[in-house]
């Protein structure tokens, strides 16, 4: 598919001229070199030098926010999927449908995602994605049938996507001189989101006396609530004239000042290839555990609370080996170990589920969530092969298109094969052997290579 151009998208805004003095309260490269201040305009000190304290601050608040908004919508789904499925007459196929949905709204939904903050600017399009998250969220539960139901789910989930792929871009613009900081400030958000939907739907839904329908619409509040420091920023930006990223035109240099090159041929790379069918099936695997795990945990007698809160522990485990994994993997030449700790693990967690489901879950549950941590890792492993800031945006989103369509297929098949054996061993031992082939792939991956040296040996 065509790649995006990344040299203006992830471009920071201009410095502050010379002309002009910093406004004072600004805080590091945060404002000068990212955006925040802007141009001092005569007359105004007053509120130049409120808009250069307060916008990094807003930008921070909104990120957290939306960070911890990324998952609840799947997540929170999975304790009660039994409760929708009685409740809108869902088949097991169906429901897996319903799975697979994240992955091809990330997809389709995620590939605008830049196009639309080249024309309005990243804060406009997050702040629109917060909000479809929040009518989607708010509109599923009132949904009568199965079409409704994933409409909605649909409309929620494509906020999230556009989201999701404009967060390091909003980092960059805001923030050039603490990418890494800020990455794991809303990564550790994003981890906490994900267990906290898993944890508390039940209890949350069992304390207010309702319903499915009651538990997954108390996640639209919390989206609700992104609204306003983006909205604040949103308004910000355009009162500046900032609506669109800012950067150089016309002259083709990458966001860290880096000549310009060439785009890459990434199609032709085996190591893009290789990551991403590593980033589709650790995705395949991660969706599959949010939807299909705490049903296992259900049929093997475990209630819904625990089914809930097994998936938090699964899913919790992200926040912190979301920032000791990308440091070890950088002090790495290969990252074949990781591959295969993450990968013993996984195989190690299916096992567990096929033989005593019930009686061992806890142990289960830390095994995958260990394994889960692919996510981490191969964001990691897309920095570290390309050479240059424009190959590393090429390779993302190639890798990231590419393992997202991989991933759709997953939940579908563990849905399918439930509904035709009755039982979990089939899905299972797809799993297994899916996590088999993700560990070949992510050894190739893994290997001390750049896609620069792919496409030279084939040229």
């Amino acid at each position: 598919m065509p790649q995006e151009d990344p040299t203006t998208l992830d471009a920071p805004e201009p410095s502050t001229p010379a002309s002009a003095p910093p406004a004072p309260g600004a805080s590091g490269g945060a404002v000068g070199a990212g955006g925040a201040g802007g141009t001092a305009v005569p007359g105004t000190p007053a509120r130049t030098s409120g808009a250069a304290r307060w916008t990094p601050r807003l930008v921070v608040l909104g990120l957290i926010i939306a960070a911890l908004n990324l998952r609840p919508a799947v997540t929170g789904l999975g304790p009660v999927l039994e409760e929708v499925r009685a409740g809108l007459g869902m088949s097991s196929a169906l429901a897996g449908v319903l799975t697979s949905v994240p992955a091809l709204c990330f997809a389709v939904f995620g590939s605008v995602a830049s196009r639309l903050a080249r024309r309005h600017g990243p804060a406009a399009v997050v702040l629109a994605g917060m909000a479809a998250l929040t009518a989607g969220l708010a509109l599923r539960p009132l949904a009568g049938g199965t079409t409704v139901f994933l409409l909605t789910t649909a409309l929620a989930l494509a906020g999230i996507a556009v989201s999701n792929v404009l967060m390091p871009v909003i980092v960059k613009r805001y923030f050039p001189d603490r990418v890494g900081a800020m990455t794991g400030l809303y990564s550790m958000a994003l981890s906490l989101g994900t267990a906290a939907a898993a944890a508390l739907t039940v209890p949350a839904t069992e304390a207010l006396g309702g319903t499915w329908r009651t538990g997954i619409g108390l996640w639209a509040v919390l989206a609700a609530l992104a609204l306003l420091p983006w909205f604040a920023v949103f308004l910000r930006d355009r009162h500046h004239g900032d609506t669109a990223p800012a950067g150089p035109t016309g002259t083709g240099a990458a966001a860290d000042g880096t000549p310009p090159s060439p785009p890459l041929r990434i199609t032709r790379s085996r190591i893009a290839w290789a990551l991403g069918c590593f980033f589709g099936l650790q995705a395949t695997a991660a969706y599959v555990t949010m939807g299909w795990v705490p049903q296992i945990y259900r049929d093997a007698g475990l209630s819904a609370s625990t089914a809930g809160v097994l998936l938090a522990v699964t899913m919790g485990l992200g926040i912190p080996l979301s920032f000791v994994l990308p440091r070890v993997a950088a002090r790495l030449n290969h990252q074949a170990p990781l591959v295969l700790l993450l990968g013993v693990c996984g195989l190690t967690g299916y096992t567990g589920l096929w033989l005593a489901p019930a009686e061992g879950a806890w142990a289960w549950a830390l095994f995958m969530g260990v394994s889960n941590c692919a996510f981490p890792l191969v964001l990691t492993m897309i920095g570290m092969r390309a050479r240059t800031s424009g190959g590393v945006a090429q390779l993302s989103a190639f890798v990231q298109s590419t393992g997202y369509l991989i991933s759709i297929p997953g939940p579908l098949l563990v849905g399918a094969l439930h509904g035709a054996t009755g039982g979990w061993d089939a899905p299972l031992a797809l799993l297994a052997v899916l996590m088999v082939i993700q560990l070949g792939v992510g050894l190739v991956a893994g290997r001390n290579r750049c896609v620069e040296d792919d496409l030279q040996v084939r040229h």
